[in-house]
């Protein structure tokens, strides 16, 4: 039996320039909320990832026509919605595919789906969306594993509380009063930046949204909305992640295609632990210096503008190897330590308590036989590996390729000793 891995060996300082894909946390709302338009929209800098190709399958599969123009840019036409449920084989493979819910209730008057699926990395219930679409005068009809949403006299504005400030409920609940009658507020809202590129883009299409990335979005409904041609915001999880690896390996990179602002408390961190960065605002870029001894720190997860929970893994291998002992609080999802045990097989020294993580920095990681858990989890290690004495096996590698393009092509152009390939089992 042949498994594809990632195979990883102690690397010299990450060196030179690399370029960030399109942000796939804003892609596929962005591609969900196509389902709006009743014209040609043309999506730019489209990330060439499985989720993105999955819940393109899904517009499909709901009667839009999908182009390639190019390897990054994508024409929708979703004039002709023919159908409103979702089929079971694309949703399971991926949660955000729950977000064409909100598009299909404003657009078609009802839509049925299945319970998504997605990264094992804890409890993240579709209440909130529920609870939006039923304030907004929908009526919900919940079966073992079947979704379904009825607004048989369209949707009405109306105001929604978030209990927490969810990005998916806020991406879905804005997409579904973009075509509602009157004025929908939602109060305590997701802040993200993808949350931003989404309201941008439903505007750009003769939307009505004011307020995105406050702590209240003002949604007036629009009898339409027609075309239009949209960038994606750069993925600021990716930058993250190779500023990251570049802190590990005494590095020195250049990350173009990224916007600075969008990763404040990364860089924060990143500075925090001895590294140097330049940012250049101009070029929407920024230089990584690793230092020569990492320094311990600690860091909480919070929703945006706080430190991102996507980051939280790669940081926690970046800890591994700091001077001293450093600690993490996980509060976004409470099943996301599960890379700590894949991290004590390379020597990390790792203590976890309920959402706290402890963590003493040891002089040096041995590389070892480990699976990517979840998606950042698969990144963590692949970024583990690069330190690591000796040789790193990263299996279940389909998790990675979720979040990243071309991530071993990106490695290894930095000057990594990395490779993918199919081993015998």
């Amino acid at each position: 039996m042949y498994l594809e891995k990632i195979i990883v060996r102690k690397s010299n300082p990450l060196k030179g320039e690399v370029k960030i894909d399109g942000a796939k946390n804003s892609a596929l709302p962005v591609i969900a909320a196509s389902l709006l338009g009743t014209e040609d929209i043309i999506l730019e800098d489209v990330p060439k990832l499985k989720d993105v190709t999955i819940i393109l399958k899904v517009l499909e599969s709901l009667g839009a026509k999908i182009e390639y123009i190019d390897e990054t840019t994508v024409k929708i036409n979703s004039s002709n919605i023919t159908e409103y449920k979702t089929p079971f084989d694309l949703m399971n493979k991926m949660r955000a595919s729950f977000l064409v819910m909100g598009p299909l209730l404003a657009r078609v008057g009802k839509t049925e789906t299945h319970t998504p699926g997605g990264c094992a990395i804890g409890s993240r219930p579709v209440d909130l969306h529920l609870k939006g679409f039923k304030a907004l005068g929908a009526v919900i009809d919940e079966r073992l594993e079947i979704i379904g949403a009825n607004a048989p006299n369209g949707l009405i504005g109306d105001t929604v509380y978030m209990d927490f400030p969810s990005v998916g409920a806020t991406q879905n609940i804005i997409m579904a009063a973009s075509l509602a009658k009157g004025e929908t507020v939602i109060e305590n809202p997701a802040k993200e930046p993808e949350i931003i590129d989404l309201a941008n883009f439903i505007n750009k299409m003769g939307g009505d949204v004011k307020g995105a990335g406050t702590s209240a979005i003002r949604i007036r409904g629009v009898e339409k909305l027609h075309g239009c041609v949209h960038q994606i915001i750069p993925d600021r999880i990716e930058a993250s992640t190779f500023m990251v690896a570049a802190a590990m390996t005494e590095g020195d990179v250049v990350v173009q295609n990224v916007i600075p602002s969008h990763i404040s408390p990364v860089i924060a961190k990143l500075r925090e632990v001895g590294c140097e960065i330049d940012i250049n605002e101009d070029e929407d870029s920024l230089r990584i210096r690793g230092p020569k001894k990492l320094l311990s720190t600690r860091i909480k997860t919070l929703p945006y503008p706080g430190f991102p929970t996507d980051v939280q893994a790669q940081f926690m291998a970046l800890m591994t190897i700091c001077d001293g002992q450093s600690k993490v609080e996980e509060t976004v999802f409470e099943n996301r330590f599960m890379h700590v045990q894949e991290l004590q097989k390379m020597g990390a020294l790792i203590v976890t308590e309920g959402k706290e993580a402890r963590i003493a920095g040891v002089p040096k990681l041995t590389g070892a036989e480990v699976r990517a858990t979840d998606l950042r989890a698969g990144a963590a290690l692949v970024t583990a590996g690069l330190v690591a004495e000796g040789e790193t096996r990263v299996s279940d590698i389909f998790h990675i390729d979720r979040g990243y393009h071309d991530f071993v092509g990106k490695l290894k152009n930095l000057g990594a000793d990395i490779e993918r390939k199919e081993v015998d089992e």
